[in-house]
């Protein structure tokens, strides 16, 4: 069968019972932004590396085909939307709101292109929403699918002002590094970290550690530690250092928990293992008084390592429980066992 019909020459086109519509109809004006706007969210989705947006993303394209059907068949009942879909939005805002600090004011779109693509969509998503409203009101919609696409819009600004904040922390953690790595005069020029996370998501590799990977490889450092006799705690961070996950084994200093934490902090934060910052942090070498910085975060004992992809590193590692030694071959226990979780 052709891609062409011809049957649209005529400036008309067909909805499921009605034949003969004009194609400058609100119902078709409705489809048709809908259907731009799912073509804007999956260029989000094909920039976004963490897995859970992923997902998330691809089942608000397949609600919004959920929509547009209705608007075409509005007497079919599958069509129509449940509370529960407006609530997993509102559940999903509130979760990434809890994330990052609001910034208050105005915003101007454009920090980083992920962001500003983001913006389009929710543009979009305003428009769409428009035109259900003048759908509703010459032929009735779905009250579901009204709120839906309200909460859409919604949804779609805190997204993009959670990639705003991420991309912030990211520079700020480059910064850290390369200050830390050498002095001013000795600095060589950075590579673009947005550059590289495009590369790796073209390749179909992951940018950053999801939540179930990282719980993947505490489970793994836990057993070993464990065959070990150690009880000990784990901290998975994300490339920027904020906390993915952390677990507290049965019997582990109370303390453990915070340097758990600041270790695979340090890990990416300086881009490289706890162990070697600890040599390096000593009276004369390069890295000395690094544990003076970032308001206390840093430390210079063994346990910490970034997790790499080929060179990039997708998150931080910290165990604390033992001694640096101890917590140190854990560590590197968990790297060679990245690849299996990921």
């Amino acid at each position: 069968m052709k891609v062409y019909t011809k049957n649209g020459d005529a400036g008309v086109t067909s909805l499921v019972h009605t034949r003969n519509v004009p194609k400058s109809d609100d119902r078709i004006r409705f489809v048709g932004s809908a259907d731009e706007l799912n073509s804007h969210i999956g260029l989000v989705k094909s920039q976004t590396a963490d897995g859970q947006t992923r997902a998330f993303l691809e089942e608000i394209q397949n609600t919004l085909m959920t929509i547009m059907a209705g608007v075409a068949d509005p007497f079919n009942q599958k069509y129509k939307l449940k509370e529960e879909n407006v609530s997993v939005l509102e559940q999903e805002i509130d979760r990434l709101e809890g994330l990052f600090a609001r910034r208050q004011g105005f915003v101007l779109p454009g920090e980083n292109p992920l962001s500003a693509q983001i913006d389009v969509a929710r543009c979009v998503a305003r428009r769409a929403e428009r035109a259900l409203a003048a759908v509703s009101v010459k032929f009735g919609t779905d009250a579901g699918a009204k709120k839906y696409m309200n909460r859409l819009a919604d949804y779609l600004y805190i997204l993009a002002r959670y990639t705003d904040d991420a991309a912030a922390e990211e520079q700020k953690t480059v910064k850290i590094s390369a200050g830390a790595a050498a002095p001013e005069s000795a600095a060589q020029p950075q590579v673009s970290e947005a550059l590289v996370q495009e590369v790796l998501k073209r390749m179909g590799m992951p940018g950053r550690i999801t939540l179930e990977s990282a719980k993947r490889l505490i489970q793994k450092v836990e057993e070993e530690a464990a065959r070990r006799g150690k009880k000990a705690v784990i901290a998975v961070c994300s490339p920027e250092g904020n906390p993915v996950a952390v677990h507290v084994m049965d019997g582990a200093f109370l303390v453990s928990f915070d340097v758990a934490v600041k270790k695979a902090y340090t890990s990416v934060a300086v881009k490289m293992s706890t162990m070697e910052l600890s040599a390096l942090a000593q009276p004369g070498q390069t890295f000395y008084g690094v544990d003076k910085m970032d308001g206390g975060k840093i430390v210079i004992f063994g346990g910490g390592v970034p997790l790499k992809v080929g060179d990039t590193i997708i998150g931080g590692l910290g165990v604390s429980g033992g001694t640096a030694e101890e917590d140190h071959s854990l560590a590197e226990y968990a790297l060679s066992v990245l690849h299996e979780v990921l």
